[in-house]
């Protein structure tokens, strides 16, 4: 994948902006990127049209929106949703290409709550909510949607409510017809990912 020299230069002024610069960065540690970087590969794999729109709960700094666009997937807009207020600036400076042309927006909203039309739905924090908010977060989304979800088993981590075990315990409790799924590992955890629809 190659990737901007613009994007990155915003991704640059969004570090060197940031009032914590240190939690700016972790967005962009290796098994951050490398994750987001699988779940685009993978997702490209699974598109058949043009001009897809994309929400994405739990987008943090914006990272993942970055990659995607930088992707041969057909973006018209993408969404980001975090429930940080801090995020919001952050994200719009990561993506401040398509923010300016209109095919990008930050939102501060708890995702449980929030909800809007989108071909592509993706969460990759669902080890950061619990099954109840889960459940409620599924039940608000569109129908007919296209859901990428990633969780992983890094229990230890002190905002992580609802781990998964391996790939067959994260598919159990995401309530999805799978079109995919795999796991990716990483030096401290392994990521686990689900491609598929509402059933």
């Amino acid at each position: 994948m190659k990737v901007e020299i613009e994007d990155v230069l915003f991704w640059m002024d969004a570090i060197r902006n940031s009032k914590d610069r240190y939690r700016t960065l972790e967005s962009f540690w290796k098994g951050q990127v490398r994750s987001k970087i699988w779940l685009s590969e993978c997702l490209e794999k699974q598109i058949f049209h043009l001009d897809n729109t994309i929400s994405i709960y739990g987008g943090w700094n914006g990272v993942l929106a970055g990659i995607l666009f930088n992707s041969k997937i057909s973006i018209k807009h993408i969404t980001s949703v975090d429930i940080d207020p801090i995020c919001e600036e952050i994200a719009n400076t990561v993506n401040k290409n398509y923010e300016m042309s209109g095919r990008f927006k930050a939102v501060t909203a708890d995702m449980c709550t929030y909800t809007l039309p989108a071909d592509i739905v993706i969460n990759t924090s669902c080890e950061h909510v619990t099954q109840e908010q889960y459940d409620q977060w599924l039940i608000n989304q569109p129908d007919n949607a296209l859901f990428v979800l990633q969780s992983n088993n890094y229990f230890t981590h002190t905002e992580h409510v609802r781990c998964s075990t391996d790939v067959k315990s994260f598919i159990e409790v995401s309530n999805l017809d799978v079109l995919f799924a795999d796991k990716l590992d990483t030096s401290k955890y392994e990521r686990y990912m689900i491609i598929g629809k509402k059933p």
